[in-house]
């Protein structure tokens, strides 16, 4: 199972929410770099990238964390957050971003991320509340399930998707195993769980769902998980 901490950036610092609500930002870094070169020294293989302002804005906010995350570490990068065209896809991979997540985008024009799943490494971001599609910074709900968007990608050549169950973002109440399963099930793509992660406990479970990778947030930063010991389970050392 491959672990991802995650960097959310929000006016330049490195924040974590609570349910998606821009104003329960708790600030951890004031230069998230440094996390990221944490999380290297850790034994990571990859970051989780948000840009939060430029989820709600639809257009790029914290360029220049992300330029001086991707010049102080080795790391694969995944990003998201107002991905919203090809131009900006192309401007991140440029860049030097390993992969980018199309989130709000998948629900308005899934015909547009196939296309750039063709072309470029997809990741797609399903984000869910009871069920029904969170989209634009989790500010709005639609009317679509989240296992028929999942099914919407099932063979379009996306890298994974990661689920996002938005009512435990942020909450450490445990990962949504059922609701990761049930994405997996339908769309047949690598699927990564996010939202609700706590600890050693809930990795150990995600490794027994036989899910295939994690987000890992605000337990690493409020110190109820063992990162290092989490990445030893999670390669089977």
């Amino acid at each position: 199972m491959t672990i991802l901490p995650a960097i959310d950036l929000k006016d330049g610092k490195a924040v974590r929410l609570s349910k998606g609500l821009m104003d329960s930002a708790k600030i951890y870094s004031d230069e998230p770099w440094q996390v990221a070169k944490r999380f290297e020294e850790l034994g990571s293989e990859w970051v989780h990238l948000v840009d939060l302002n430029g989820a709600f804005a639809g257009e790029p906010k914290n360029l220049e964390q992300i330029k001086k995350i991707r010049e102080n570490c080795n790391l694969k990068l995944e990003l998201g957050g107002g991905i919203r065209d090809e131009e900006t896809i192309k401007m991140y991979l440029e860049l030097g971003i390993d992969r980018v997540i199309l989130g709000s985008i998948a629900v308005k024009d899934p015909e547009f991320v196939k296309d750039m799943a063709k072309k470029y490494p997809v990741v797609v971001g399903i984000d869910a509340i009871d069920g029904m599609v969170a989209v634009e910074g989790w500010g709005e709900v639609s009317d679509m399930r989240a296992t028929d968007l999942a099914r919407e990608f099932a063979n379009a050549g996306v890298e994974a998707i990661i689920c996002t169950d938005v009512s435990r973002d942020g909450m450490m109440s445990g990962v949504n195993i059922d609701f990761t399963l049930s994405i997996k099930k339908a769309s047949g793509v690598e699927t990564i769980a996010s939202g609700g992660l706590r600890d050693i406990e809930d990795i150990k479970r995600l490794i027994e769902a036989n899910i295939d990778g994690t987000i890992v947030g605000k337990a690493f930063y409020e110190g109820t998980l063992d990162l290092e010991e989490a990445f030893k389970l999670s390669k089977g050392l």
